[in-house]
Formats: structure tokens, sequence, C-alpha cells
């Protein structure tokens, strides 16, 4: 026979229950304290949140609507300046177009021109330069007269002379002026040497001189024409005559 032993279990009494009671359901309470208190901080956390997003959402949109304006106004900006472009375009072609059209002008009444004062040459100066040279003992009544002369050299063109004589012995070589000025003189010099160094390479070894006709000489031009030793023609009513100092001996290139 198994022998049992009984165990004592002595039962709560009703104040151990009530006090199990309260405790729980004051921990219950502090739990849904706490609970209430999480859900409160989560809505007000999930508020900021919408709050910054919505704050974060209005300034990209903002600056989407600034970065706009300022693309229309570069845009804007784009087409002015290419419109101004256009029209700067325009109107330089315009002045180019007004350039040509004045030049070609020009051109036609410098070629009008120089046919005058060809003819000037043809008509006042070379009919009577013969005689005039002719009176300093200088005879080209049977050489050559020529205007508007063109000397070259190794096929390449050297000098121009308005007038030019020649005989057996000499070339005369005349440059014609309406107003004659100090550097036409210096210049007239400088033919002068071409025309010689090309004469000498070709072995023709006649004297070549120089003179300056003009209708006007300027103050001291006379002078350095003759000081230059070039014969000095002036204008005497509608023909031309010698204007030399006693003595004067011309230079010889």
């Amino acid at each position: 026979m198994v022998a049992t032993q009984a165990t004592d279990q002595n039962p709560a009494t009703p104040q151990e229950i009530w006090a199990i009671l309260r405790e729980t359901t004051a921990k219950q309470k502090e739990h849904e304290l706490r609970w209430e208190q999480e859900a409160i901080r989560r809505q007000e956390e999930y508020a900021r949140r919408q709050k910054e997003n919505e704050a974060q959402d209005a300034k990209r949109q903002e600056e989407y609507a600034r970065r706009q304006e300022e693309d229309a106004k570069r845009q804007a900006k784009s087409e002015q300046e290419w419109a101004e472009l256009r029209r700067q375009f325009a109107e330089t072609k315009e002045m180019f177009d007004r350039t040509d059209r004045q030049i070609a002008r020009n051109n036609s009444e410098m070629g009008r021109l120089r046919n005058s004062f060809g003819e000037v040459i043809e008509h006042l100066v070379a009919p009577g330069i013969r005689e005039r040279f002719g009176d300093l003992g200088m005879d080209f009544s049977s050489g050559k007269i020529a205007a508007n002369m063109v000397v070259s050299e190794a096929g390449k063109d050297v000098a121009e002379a308005d007038l030019w004589l020649e005989n057996g012995q000499t070339i005369l070589v005349v440059e014609v002026k309406a107003k004659v000025k100090t550097k036409d003189v210096g210049k007239h010099k400088e033919r002068l040497e071409k025309i010689r160094s090309a004469h000498d390479k070709c072995g023709d070894r006649r004297r070549i001189l120089g003179a300056m006709a003009g209708a006007v000489f300027g103050p001291g031009q006379r002078e350095a024409a003759l000081e230059a030793g070039f014969f000095v023609i002036v204008q005497s009513g509608d023909t031309m005559r010698m204007d030399l100092p006693e003595g004067f001996v011309p230079k010889e290139w």
C-alpha cells in the first residue's frame, strides 16, 4: 500500500486578491498610458514630418518656379541678343553695301578725273613740250613722245611717267601735277632712280633728265624741284612755260 502525504496549500485571502487586482489594474493603466503617450508622440512625429515634407515640397515647387522663371528670362534675353545681333548684322551689311556703292562711285569719279588729267597732259603740256626744250637746245622733234609711259624690268612694272620724251642721247621724264607738293619732288627722284636702274640693266646708257610740271606750285616746291635738278614747267594762260633761274644746270641720272 502506497502511502501519500498531503501538502498544505493556504488559499489567498480576499485582501491579497484585491491587492493583486489593484496591482494588475495599475500596471494595465500604466501600460495604456504609455501606449497613449507613444501614440501621441508618433502622431506628433508624423505631423512634424508631414509638415516638413510639405515645407520641402513647397520649397521644391518654389525653386522649380524660380528656375523656370530664370530659364524664361534667359530665353527672352537670348532672343533679344540674337535679335540685336541680327539688327547689327543688317546695319553692318547695309553700311558695307553703302561703302561698296560709294567706292564704285569714287572709282568711276577717279577714272573720270584720271581721264580728265590725261587730257590736261595731252592738251596743255604735251603740245608745246618739244618746243620748250628745243629752246634749251634739246631736240626731241624726231624722237618719241608718250603719255603714261610704263617702264618694266624683268617683266615687272617699276615706274610710270606722266610724259616721256626721248631721242638718241636723252630721255626726259616729266611728272605733271595740278598742285605740286614737296613729297611729289621726292617721289619723282625715286622714279628716276628706278628708271636709271632698269635702263642700265638693259644696256641703255642714255642720260635721263627730270621735269616737274604743275598748274600751281606750293610755297617752296619750285625751289625744291630746282634743287633736285628738275626742269620746272608752270602754267601760263592756256599753255605752259619754263620757269628756270639763270644758269640752271639739270641733274642727270
